[in-house]
């Protein structure tokens, strides 16, 4: 497929075959695609968690309004940001790019000074809806390259990122569950599979300028 029949393969499947497992490699191709997502400035305020143990993510379907997707993937993906976000975050940042790039403190240093003061005018509520509007950019990014590599998806929102925290212990790591995105292979019987896809006409949706 080209990526336009991909996207157009693509649905938030509703059933879930349970017996189906994506494979490793493919989810290693999602976990470096959840990597090469951008974000602002390039500063990656996201953690992905990989979760395939059924025993978590039976626990997780009460806190998921009952979704009975979130159980019957093969995997459960959950996004995730940091409750507190700090300028160490991008102290860390320039280490890396000194690291990988050796550029040097005379080019770095203004840009450096720049963001740092960017986040300590910002309180830690901005930052935390600042880092979560990054979530909704991976959330995309893992949304088309799913459709890509012919594995089925279904992006929630319904869920209790409280309770999450909670059962998956995220609090310890300074992390809170802001998306979750279950995968896997669509059911046969899943009524949702064989529906025409509903969208607007690219005349309503695209204004061009020219």
């Amino acid at each position: 497929m080209n990526i336009i029949d991909s996207l157009k393969w693509r649905y938030a499947v509703k059933k879930f075959d349970s017996n189906k497992s994506v494979p490793q490699q493919k989810i290693e191709t999602l976990k470096e695609a959840f990597n090469l997502t951008a974000t602002s400035y390039g500063l990656q305020p996201l953690k992905l968690l990989v979760i395939n143990k059924k025993e978590i993510q039976k626990e997780l379907v009460e806190h998921s309004w009952n979704q009975p997707q979130v159980l019957e993937a093969s995997h459960l993906l959950v996004i995730c940001i940091p409750k507190e976000y700090t300028t160490k975050e991008v102290e860390n940042y320039f280490k890396l790019v000194q690291k990988l790039r050796q550029t040097p403190d005379s080019i770095l240093t203004p840009f450096k000074e720049f963001l740092t003061a960017e986040i300590e005018k910002k309180t830690q509520e901005e930052l935390f809806i600042w880092n979560k509007n990054q979530a909704y950019l991976a959330l995309g990014n893992l949304l088309t390259v799913c459709a890509s590599e012919q594995i089925d998806s279904c992006p929630m929102e319904g869920f209790v990122p409280e309770k999450y925290d909670e059962v998956l212990n995220l609090g310890e790591q300074n992390l809170a569950s802001t998306l979750v995105l279950p995968i896997g292979f669509r059911a046969d019987d899943d009524y949702m599979k064989d529906l025409k896809k509903i969208r607007k006409n690219i005349d309503d949706v695209v204004i061009e300028m020219n």
